[in-house]
């Protein structure tokens, strides 16, 4: 029997809904034939949160590496001990560090093969913070440790309907204007172009690209940007044979449902396209972090402290992190398998060579006559000799 795929997830700030929703994803039985869990969290907050939801019935096993996880189990490795503090609904440093300690255990276990793919539930960026993770938020962090070779992480947010990436993330409203240009475009539009191919199994996507400034700078009216650095740029990538539309004005774009047309959106900054996707989405977005050799996911959503401990918050998107997760990792796995040991080029013509063959072609006698002249001997088979003499 093939062995499961290995999801780990961690448990992210244990204060807000994240045991709320991996409860409810994984609470199912059947969910242990897709796939095998592995939560890196606290077990004293997972027996909290059961009890407080009537979960009691929830089965973990415990593990002290992902290693030991088990197939048929939801499997559990506990990071914090037992003095974890926990204060439903409420920012504390104590939950930042608690989610830290999971992410860096998860990390690490991805790199080590020890699970396959991550899932990350919702982090508080304020209370995470710390000389550790000085980071604006999960993707540069990825991008930090997971990242080599020029790597460059993409953040994409997507269900069935449509896949947004940003060519800013965490990025202050007004330093956006500086970072858009041509390379970071252009950087942007091949990062997701690889991703569809390879990630989502689109052959030739189509990618519409977003507008910087309101109308596409009417002529520079509100904006160059769009005129002197965005349109150059795809006009460039098509060059290239990506197909890479635009500039379009994002707010007709999502507003006429033009984004049903491609397979990707490029937007500028976070929240040009996070802000449409997120109503069309509505609860089974999933973020996910494209150009990196690992496949990581999260739900699309925040900490939810307003609704923490009231069994009110919708698990569809943490349960659609995992499964796309899994999707992703399998694509990945087919794009590369039907890519293995392509065919080797045929070897060059060696002209000379090949000359001479002809020339001692040309030389050769063909026929017995021929060779009867130059006053040779009749080059017949022994075996024909034979037949001549009987």
């Amino acid at each position: 029997m093939a062995k499961k795929i290995r999801v780990g997830i961690t448990h992210g700030d244990i204060n807000g809904i994240s045991y709320e929703i991996i409860l409810k994803a994984l609470g199912n039985e059947e969910i242990t034939e897709l796939l095998t869990p592995v939560i890196f969290g606290s077990e004293k907050a997972l027996q909290y949160y059961w009890k407080r939801f009537g979960m009691e019935d929830f089965r973990c096993r415990s593990i002290s590496t992902a290693a030991e996880a088990a197939d048929g189990h939801v499997n559990l490795m506990d990071v914090c001990g037992p003095d974890i503090h926990i204060d439903t609904g409420t920012a504390t440093r104590e939950a930042g560090h608690a989610a830290f300690a999971a992410l860096e255990a998860a990390v690490k276990a991805l790199q080590e093969g020890q699970i396959d793919v991550l899932v990350t539930a919702p982090i508080n960026k304020n209370t995470i913070h710390s000389d550790d993770f000085n980071f604006p938020g999960h993707t540069e962090y990825l991008q930090e440790r997971l990242g080599h070779d020029g790597q460059r992480s993409l953040m994409i947010l997507f269900n069935d309907t449509v896949r947004v990436a940003l060519v800013t993330t965490h990025v202050p409203v007004a330093e956006i204007a500086q970072h858009i240009t041509a390379p970071s475009v252009s950087g942007t539009v091949k990062a997701l172009d690889a991703s569809l191919r390879r990630d989502f199994r689109c052959e030739r996507p189509r990618i519409a690209v977003l507008a910087l400034n309101p109308h596409c700078g009417d002529n520079g009216v509100t904006g160059s940007e769009d005129e002197t650095i965005i349109r150059p740029a795809l006009e460039s990538l098509r060059k290239e044979g990506i197909l890479a539309f635009g500039p379009y004005a994002a707010d007709g774009f999502f507003g006429s449902g033009n984004y049903s047309r491609f397979d990707g959106v490029v937007a500028m900054y976070h929240d040009q396209g996070l802000g449409p996707f997120k109503t069309l989405a509505a609860t089974d977005g999933v973020n996910y972090t494209a150009g990196l050799d690992y496949v990581r996911t999260s739900p699309d959503h925040g900490t939810g402290y307003d609704i923490a401990g009231r069994g009110e918050a919708d698990e569809t998107s943490m349960r659609q992190a995992i499964y796309r997760a899994i999707d992703i990792f399998r694509a990945r796995r087919d794009f590369d398998f039907a890519r293995r040991n392509p065919l080797r080029p045929l070897p060059e013509r060696d002209a000379r060579k090949e000359d001479k063959k002809e020339e001692k072609k040309e030389e050769k006698p063909h026929s017995g006559e021929n060779e009867k002249k130059a006053g040779k001997e009749s080059a017949v088979p022994e075996a024909e000799k034979d037949t001549d003499k009987e």
